[in-house]
């Protein structure tokens, strides 16, 4: 068996909830060995909230596979000092807490890179280490909301869509986490140095918005604020939008190019209404009521059965438990079945999107169940051990 990607890098997980413990899944997919430091009264937030089954959530058992977990009080001197001789066996730290609380404990990232210069410390928050709201509580709702991700979607002059997943969290920052991280792997196999990795979720939101961003800035004074609903791919055009059918299902229309959009016409019967598909203003509005009033007449089966085969970007919505039946999810083999000896019971894993080799698929840690194995391997003696709790 080939080994991993990222077989022999070692990172040391302080992060809680979703962003970090995401972003260090993947590693750990990858071939990582990630090891999840946690305070030992409960551990991340994460194992308490549900769903549970068998005392364990479903929450912390999709994000915290492949994992080892280590407690230590970082309160506490001992954990303190614990921490800053683990990470002179690691490559990279991941933390979530807010800007300033790992310097107040006494080991933000000046004083383990002290320790070990060639460390990677990636720092996930809300709104970034710098700035007047770096310190600001905040959720990823809100994150969502202050990069005009919020704003940009919904029906013209209706409210916001709510967004049904945590585009801050995963997309701002697991996923700008996860790419701060391999550049400065990269570079330190250049220079030899670690690096400051400074995620903020609402940064990353914003990137969400870069192409009809960036265009604003380039036209400048020419050019017009975005708006909700009104542009071509927020809405805007008949052509690229959602349409409710006789069975309260949706269809997710994306016929773009007037290629797909004639063969949409086609397939309705109604080539004419090609003419003003790309129209601003009232003819392109007419041509959207008619297709809203056409996809109502009948139920989604029928118009999948009617574009089948068709190659025309449109696809049904999926809800509820249709994702895990789709035929193209299932062959890309994301959706895998193991026995979990603890639980006593088969788990299906829902596979990262990266795969590189024949990922492990370990079930997630009990609180504290490698902090032994963790420790002595990186030197700590029994008496030592006893006085951190283990």
């Amino acid at each position: 068996m080939s080994s991993l990607p990222l077989t022999g890098l070692r990172v040391l997980d302080l992060s809680r909830l979703l962003p970090g413990p995401y972003a260090t899944l993947v590693l750990a997919d990858l071939g990582a060995t990630v090891d999840k430091v946690e305070e030992p009264e409960g551990g991340d937030y994460i194992r308490q909230m549900p769903p549970l089954r068998d005392d364990v959530s479903g929450l912390f058992y999709g994000l915290n596979r492949n994992k080892r977990s280590l407690t230590l009080n970082l309160k506490q001197p001992e954990g303190r000092e614990a921490l800053k001789r683990l990470v002179r066996h690691y490559d990279v730290l991941v933390e979530s807490f807010r800007p300033g609380v790992m310097d107040k404990l006494g080991v933000g990232e000046s004083v383990l890179r002290a320790e070990n210069p060639r460390l990677i410390y990636c720092a996930i928050s809300g709104y970034g280490q710098t700035g007047p709201d770096r310190l600001k509580a905040g959720h990823d709702l809100n994150y969502a909301a202050r990069a005009g991700l919020l704003g940009y979607g919904g029906e013209a002059g209706g409210a916001p869509a709510f967004p049904g997943v945590q585009m801050g969290d995963i997309g701002g920052g697991s996923l700008f986490a996860l790419v701060g991280i391999l550049a400065a792997l990269h570079e330190r196999e250049r220079t030899g140095q670690g690096r400051f990795v400074d995620v903020s979720m609402t940064d990353g939101a914003l990137a969400f918005l870069h192409m009809h961003l960036a265009s604003r800035l380039f036209m400048g004074a020419e050019g017009a604020a975005l708006h909700r609903g009104k542009e071509a791919l927020n809405g805007g055009y008949a052509c690229y939008g959602l349409y409710r059918t006789a069975d309260d299902r949706w269809l997710a229309v994306g016929a773009l190019e007037p290629k797909f959009f004639a063969g949409v016409c086609e397939r309705l019967g109604r080539p004419e209404l090609l003419e003003d598909a790309y129209a601003p203003g009232e003819p392109g509005a007419r041509v959207k009521a008619e297709l809203t009033r056409l996809f109502a007449e009948h139920p989604l089966a029928y118009w999948q059965e009617r574009f089948a085969g068709s190659d025309l970007c449109i696809e049904p919505v999926a809800e509820g438990d249709d994702v895990l039946k789709d035929p193209q999810l299932q062959a890309r083999g994301l959706f895998v079945e193991t026995e979990d000896a603890v639980l006593g019971r088969k788990v299906t894993h829902l596979l990262t999107p990266l795969r590189m080799g024949d990922t492990p698929l370990r079930a997630p840690p009990a609180l504290g169940q490698h902090s032994r194995e963790i420790l002595e391997a990186a030197g700590f003696t029994a008496q030592e051990l006893a006085r951190l709790g283990h």
